[in-house]
């Protein structure tokens, strides 16, 4: 496989959130919740809870020879403090964007949770009926130094002849919601 597979454009951006753990813990917390979309004008609709169950992939012998798939993990049922849940692993949401007088749906399904004492973060992959087709990775991370940073890494394409057509707009649109995106956790916005 090659990186990024044909077709697909790759993105990363990170902005610095501030330092300290106080300010990790409440990014992450924000960021674990839809903060990062909610922050963002995108409404969080059709929420199926999922099944917490994580890909593990498969396990190899020394080898190399494939032994079979690794036990997968389950993620536990966490809440904010106001109750929201964690986003976890298999969760499913539609995203309601709005652009001037347009609506679009972008259903999504979360492929990965990060849950490390230093990063937290979640990835999704887009479903039927979503503008584009791809995933993306949303990571909260405090560094060595003590700072905190938000990292937002990406790969996508148009999902479809229509949306093909319409990439420009499809590329303007993901510019200006990943601007959006890099200040929806900052201290001013996220709290």
């Amino acid at each position: 496989m090659f990186y990024p597979p044909r077709g697909y454009k790759p993105l990363e951006r990170q902005v610095r959130l501030g330092s300290g753990e106080e300010r990790f813990e409440s990014a992450a917390k924000a960021l674990m919740t839809w903060g990062v979309q909610r922050g963002s004008g995108i409404q969080i609709t059709e929420v199926d809870e999922g099944t917490g169950i994580q890909y593990e992939g498969i396990e190899y012998n020394p080898d190399g020879s494939p032994r079979g798939m690794r036990e997968p993990r389950v993620s536990q049922d966490v809440f904010a403090d106001g109750g929201s849940p964690f986003i976890r692993n298999g969760m499913s949401a539609v995203l309601r964007v709005q652009v001037g007088p347009f609506h679009f749906s972008a259903p999504v399904r979360v492929v990965a949770v990060v849950d490390e004492p230093n990063r937290r973060g979640f990835a999704y992959g887009t479903l039927k009926g979503h503008p584009e087709s791809g995933e993306e990775l949303f990571l909260v991370e405090f560094r060595e130094d003590g700072t905190v940073w938000f990292v937002l890494r990406a790969l996508s394409r148009p999902s479809n002849a229509l949306f093909w057509i319409a990439s420009p707009l499809l590329g303007a649109m993901q510019r200006r919601f990943t601007a959006r995106y890099l200040r929806s956790l900052l201290p001013a916005r996220a709290g």
